[in-house]
C-alpha cells in the first residue's frame, strides 16, 4: 500500500505510474480507497462511469470479483473509488471488524481473484482515518512517497508512529517496504536538504531512485493516463520505471536463498 498522513506528497501519482510499471513484469491490481478517487481517474475511469467499487466492497453490498475491472494498461486492474466511497469513514464506525473490511473482502476473493494476481496496491487517502487504518490491517507493507520538501518531514514521523501503533493492536506483520523521494527538484538546495536528512534518518530505506518534477506527469492525469502511457521517454516515466526496478531489485534480495544441492564425491 502507498501511504502518508499528509496530502500532495505525489502517493497518487506514484499508486498509479509504480502500478503501471509493474505490470510490465507482473499482474497487478491497484486498489482506489481514496474518496477523492484520482487513481481511478488517473487510469482513465472517470467519476461518472464507475458504477460499484471499494465502498461496496467494504461495505459487503458487493464481492471483489464483481466490482474488478481491466484497464488500459495489460495487466493492471483496478477497483475503483466509488462516489459514496466519502460516507464510509462515518458508515463503519458501528460495523464489527470496522479495521478488518478490506483484509476480509480480500480474503473471501483471495481463492477466485487474488489467485490471478501477483501484486497488490491499495492507494489510500491522505488521512489516518478507518479507510488507512482498513489498508494497513489488509497490507504486508508500506510504501511512502516523501515530498522532498521541510514540511513532509513532519508525515514520515507521523505515519512512522502509525505504523507501530497498528503493528501492537492489529497488524503484527506490516513492514515499513521504504520512502520514495518525489518531486525533487536538483536546482533546489532545500530538496537536497532535505533528501539527505531523509537518508541520515531512515538510511537505505529510502530508495534510490527519486522521482523528479515533471510537467509530463502533472499533465497525463488529465488525459486519463499513467504518465508512462503519455509520455515513456520523459523524466518523470523514465524515473517511474527505475523505482519499479529497484522495488522489485530490494524483493528479491529480501527473499531467502535456496542452497545449492550438494554433489557427492566420487
Amino acid at each position: 500500500m502507498l501511504a502518508n498522513q499528509k496530502g500532495g506528497v505525489g502517493k497518487t501519482t506514484t499508486a498509479v505510474n509504480l502500478a503501471t510499471a509493474l505490470a510490465s513484469t507482473e499482474r497487478v491490481l491497484l486498489i482506489d480507497l481514496d474518496p477523492q478517487g484520482n487513481a481511478s481517474t488517473g487510469l482513465g475511469v472517470p467519476r461518472a462511469g464507475r458504477g460499484d467499487g471499494s465502498y461496496a466492497l467494504l461495505t459487503g453490498q458487493r464481492e471483489l470479483a464483481e466490482v474488478v475491472r481491466p484497464t488500459a494498461v495489460p495487466n493492471l486492474h483496478l477497483l475503483a473509488a466509488d462516489a459514496d466511497l466519502a460516507g464510509a469513514e462515518i458508515e463503519l464506525v458501528s460495523e464489527d471488524r470496522r479495521e478488518h473490511r478490506l483484509a476480509d473482502a480480500l480474503a473471501a476473493g483471495e481463492g477466485e481473484v487474488l489467485s490471478r494476481f501477483d501484486r497488490v496496491l491499495v492507494d489510500c487517502p491522505p488521512s489516518l482515518g478507518l479507510l488507512t487504518l482498513n489498508a494497513l490491517v489488509a497490507a504486508h507493507a508500506v510504501l511512502v512517497p516523501l515530498q522532498a520538501e521541510f514540511f513532509a518531514l513532519e508525515g514520515v514521523s507521523q505515519i512512522s508512529r502509525t505504523l507501530d501503533r497498528v503493528r501492537r493492536s492489529l497488524n503484527p506483520g506490516l513492514e515499513l517496504e521504504g520512502i520514495v523521494l518525489t518531486m525533487v527538484d536538483r536546482r533546489n538546495n532545500l530538496s537536497e536538504l532535505v533528501s539527505a536528512d531523509v537518508r541520515a534518518f531512515f538510511k537505505d530505506r529510502v530508495f534510490d531512485t527519486t522521482i523528479p518534477r515533471n510537467v509530463r506527469v502533472s499533465e497525463a492525469p488529465s488525459h486519463g493516463q499513467p504518465v508512462i502511457l503519455y509520455d515513456v521517454r520523459s523524466a518523470g516515466a523514465q524515473a517511474y520505471i527505475r523505482l519499479a526496478a529497484e522495488l522489485l531489485k530490494r524483493e528479491r534480495a529480501r527473499r531467502p536463498k535456496t542452497p545449492k544441492a550438494r554433489k557427492d564425491a566420487p
